[in-house]
């Protein structure tokens, strides 16, 4: 007889919630939540070694300008998305108008250091003085935040990003649309960067410094006071925390990194105009904080990382290709729930693509004659698999379009309807003629423009994301109390 009896079964203990206690274990579960928890009991010294010494290294494995250029950038964007995790992952607020407080740091070091301004500041100076102007101009635009919240927060500061755009535009200090291209170069005690290399260390100088100072302030007072206040800002204000105050401290020190990221971005570009703040770049930070956890250090770090080096992958239909289906197989591998859900997944697709090329072939020859766009030695192999039409192409060269456009309509209404079904069994059956899908639309559309691709891929991956944990690769759970 089963000793189970209901004095006998396993109860959350005292003040924890028996829901909360049970999403914590399928945490512990999963590869995220154990890297995660590891790295949090990891000692400080060991958590920045982690997250600097790839980066430190990354300059000894590559010999060409073009990967380094690559880790500049990569570097600019996890700043950024450190920057947007104080307001957004730490505090709860939802600031639409991040990006404005990047490109004014690039344009007050516009103001300080270039021929167009008459001014040659070292940098010694320069980006101090700019992260803190940077930082007061986030106070001032914290202040509505103190009885905003939610979309009504979202609403101003995205106006103050449009105003913002407005005014880069139409200002004649800023040279309008033409924006500012003389900019000079860092320079340190009388020493100016030059190389690449050179601004590399700068930029991996500024990580450092950021990382470091804003895990201390997550691990003070302050920090566990912006966690509370996330959670719940009544209980909050209950126990005398100073509400207003926390948020226009998240405010301005998020702004404040992305002044000191502005001001390292604009002289390694040499040139900074308005379109380089735009909404596409909110959208990219966003994407960045979300895929890798909004709240976690590491999360937003390997998020950025993640979605910067895809994006630059994506630029070539060649290196397209590949992480398309490797990104493809790995989700389904690492998402599929039992572990033996992935494999089967993906050889029944496999499977299905055969028979249903087979039939096309029986049926309609033409839909299987044509060829792929794609030059990469995977899309040879994937033409006799999925559908190809022979009048995939103009004469020109240029897609023609029709069953590209027919396809894609059909997966994003396919993927609709995979939302709606409940059972596993019928999930994983209905995942297979989807997947099959989404080969075909690559090969006949997406594959030809890897500009609107690139974004589309990131957008499904998000969504794929938050469909199996919502919380990001590295973010903790919350409990939403409706």
């Amino acid at each position: 007889m089963s000793d189970q009896t209901p004095e006998n079964l396993p109860s959350p203990g005292i003040g924890v919630d028996e829901w909360v206690a049970s999403a914590d274990e399928r945490r512990a579960r999963s590869l995220g939540g154990r890297v995660d928890d590891a790295f949090t009991r990891a000692p400080p010294v060991l958590k920045l070694l982690v997250l600097a010494l790839p980066f430190a290294v990354f300059p000894l494995l590559v010999d060409s300008d073009y990967f380094m250029q690559v880790g500049v950038d990569t570097l600019i964007y996890v700043l950024l998305a450190l920057g947007l995790n104080v307001a957004v992952g730490w505090v709860g607020l939802l600031d639409l108008g991040y990006v404005a407080f990047f490109g004014i740091g690039a344009y007050l070091y516009a103001a300080v250091a270039s021929e167009y301004a008459g001014r040659y500041w070292e940098a010694q100076f320069a980006i101090p003085l700019i992260a803190l102007a940077v930082a007061a101009v986030g106070l001032v635009v914290g202040i509505p935040s103190r009885r905003l919240s939610g979309d009504y927060l979202a609403i101003v500061t995205l106006f103050f990003l449009q105003l913002y755009l407005v005014v880069l535009v139409n200002a004649s200090f800023t040279r309008g649309p033409n924006g500012i291209s003389d900019i000079y170069p860092l320079k340190f005690f009388g020493k100016q960067v030059v190389s690449l290399d050179g601004y590399y260390y700068v930029a991996l100088a500024a990580f450092i410094l950021v990382v470091t100072a804003l895990y201390l302030v997550n691990e003070s007072r302050t920090g566990r006071a912006w966690r509370a206040l996330r959670e719940d800002e009544l209980a909050a204000e209950l126990m005398t925390m100073p509400v207003n105050r926390l948020k226009l401290m998240a405010f301005a020190i998020g702004a404040g990194v992305a002044g000191v990221t502005g001001a390292i971005f604009a002289p390694v570009q040499g040139a900074i105009f308005p379109a380089s703040f735009d909404i596409v770049l909110l959208i990219t930070v966003y994407a960045m904080v979300v895929l890798g956890g909004a709240g976690s250090l590491l999360g937003v770090i390997v998020g950025a990382v993640v979605i910067n080096v895809s994006l630059e992958a994506l630029r070539s239909p060649d290196d397209a290709s590949w992480l398309f289906y490797g990104v493809v197989a790995l989700t389904i591998l690492l998402l599929g729930r039992p572990w033996w859900r992935g494999p089967v997944i993906i050889l029944g697709t496999i499977a299905f693509g055969f028979v249903a090329h087979e039939l096309a072939e029986q049926v309609r020859p033409s839909l299987v004659e044509g060829t792929s766009f794609g030059q990469a030695r995977i899309d040879e192999l994937v033409d006799s698999w999925v559908l190809l039409p022979v009048d995939i192409v103009t004469p020109d060269g240029l897609p023609a379009g029709a069953f590209g456009r027919l396809a894609y309509m059909g997966l994003v209404a396919a993927v609709l309807a995979l939302t709606l079904i409940r059972k596993p069994l019928w999930r994983t059956i209905a995942i297979v003629p989807v997947l099959y899908l989404a080969a075909c639309v690559w090969e006949n559309l997406l594959v030809a423009q890897p500009a609107v691709a690139r974004f589309i891929l990131i957008g499904g991956m998000l969504v794929a994301l938050m469909a199996f944990r919502p919380q990001g690769l590295f973010g903790k759970q919350r409990v939403e109390i409706v």
